[in-house]
């Protein structure tokens, strides 16, 4: 099995052997419609280990609070089918970083209730893209997501699901397209103790990020370190890119019909670094018009080959 060299503290090249293909967690992100536990049996039905779900309509603020059997139903099946961990997508009306008082506010009061329900769930982490500054700056904008950060912290002190910053692909006035602006948001918050982050491959690249070759995934990965901390990456989402390296637009492909390469995927599955860490897909879904196979089969079949790809 190939081997991925990393530096070891004297700064001469080191081999590591890549995780055993049993530690890789793969999942995708799938429909919750007519059940939460739903998710979950379909998790099972196309053997995935993990699975991320929207707790709520992720385009509606409001939503009625989770019933007790849905919750029971949730967690008897997640014992049943061994689906773990189970990570949320949080709402896209979330906009942590904005300058308009009352919409920043009802963000805040929307992401709690999301966090409340994870909690509900045992979820593990609920993903948040940090937000878009829309004028006020980049500075300004982490701030406003430290303070709100903080806030929500607080008020959700007896919680045990973690929030987990999403790596975007800065369209726009979104924040997040660099890991300083990730690290900049979880040093000025007081309390960083639930704050983790989620590794896009998509946004990651539109953002001008590459990772195909040694040098470059080295480059990045070290370049993450620094900025953030690699204690602090929880999650992968593992998408192609429809658009080039520093493209800026996210618009997510399947695996093998994109930017990012075959062997930037193989890289970062044979990280030992990163075994056992959900590895989830947000590709389209559907079925294949040539095979009739699900997308997320053909997808999660490549990813086990991958998981073997000579470096």
């Amino acid at each position: 099995m190939p081997t991925l060299p990393r530096k070891s503290r004297g700064g001469a090249p080191k081999k590591t052997a890549p995780p055993p293909r049993a530690a890789l967690c793969f999942g995708s992100h799938l429909s919750v419609a007519g059940g939460l536990h739903l998710a979950l049996e379909e998790a099972q039905r196309l053997e995935f280990q993990c699975v991320q779900i929207f707790v709520k309509n992720q385009r509606q603020w409001a939503a009625r609070p989770l019933d007790d059997a849905a919750v029971q139903t949730w967690r008897d099946t997640a014992a049943r089918t061994g689906i773990a961990p189970a990570v949320a997508h949080a709402s896209y009306l979330v906009n942590l970083a904005s300058p308009d008082e009352t919409l920043w506010e009802r963000s805040i009061r929307a992401f709690i209730e999301e966090l409340h329900r994870c909690d509900q769930l045992g979820v593990a982490g609920l993903v948040l893209h940090p937000g878009a500054h829309l004028g006020g700056g980049v500075s300004v904008g982490c701030r406003r997501v430290a303070a709100a950060i903080d806030r929500i912290v607080a008020e959700t002190s007896g919680g045990t699901t973690q929030i987990w910053l999403e790596i975007t692909a800065g369209q726009g006035s979104s924040l997040g397209s660099r890991f300083e602006e990730i690290g900049e948001m979880i040093a000025a918050t007081p309390d960083a103790t639930r704050i983790g982050v989620c590794f896009d491959t998509c946004h990651a690249l539109a953002a001008g990020y590459q990772f195909d070759t040694a040098e470059r995934y080295a480059a990045t990965f070290d370049e993450f370190e620094r900025a953030i901390g690699l204690s602090r990456l929880k999650c992968f989402h593992l998408n192609d890119s429809v658009r080039e390296c520093g493209s800026r637009v996210d618009r997510h492909a399947h695996l093998d019909r994109g930017h990012v390469g075959r062997t930037a995927f193989a890289r970062i599955l044979q990280d030992p670094r990163f075994a056992g860490l959900p590895m989830i897909l947000e590709t389209p879904k559907g079925k294949d018009p040539e095979s009739g196979s699900d997308f997320d089969t053909i997808n999660l079949a490549l990813l086990r080959e991958l998981a073997l790809h000579p470096l």
